[in-house]
């Protein structure tokens, strides 16, 4: 299933926004899930992706010079769930993530 994931690009190397944020996510590779806890977020093992590259709630700039980005991915093992329009309708937990290209055209 071709699936997006929100971001952070730091020195032209990908990373997670929240959990496990200071680990590469490595292009062209499958990368499995695993649980983090991490204070002030629900504990649910996978990876958050959304079937259209839109999350209206995340901000694509921080005032702290982060810089977020869509990649395009294909994920397996998958769920999905509804979230509030404001969050993107329809969203992906997958036990498995390959990013395959960056969607952004500013890169």
């Amino acid at each position: 299933m071709k699936v997006y994931k929100l971001v952070r690009i730091k020195n032209n190397k990908l990373y997670s926004l929240f959990i496990n944020r200071n680990e590469e996510l490595v292009m062209g590779k499958w990368l499995i899930a695993k649980l983090f806890n991490t204070k002030g977020f629900k504990e649910r093992k996978g990876w958050h992706c959304c079937v259209q590259p839109i999350a209206p709630h995340l901000k694509m700039e921080l005032s702290n010079g982060e810089k977020r980005i869509w990649v395009e991915c294909e994920v397996k093992g998958y769920i999905t769930f509804n979230r509030p329009k404001n969050q993107g309708n329809l969203w992906v937990l997958s036990d498995y993530i390959k990013i395959n290209r960056i969607i952004d055209d500013d890169i």
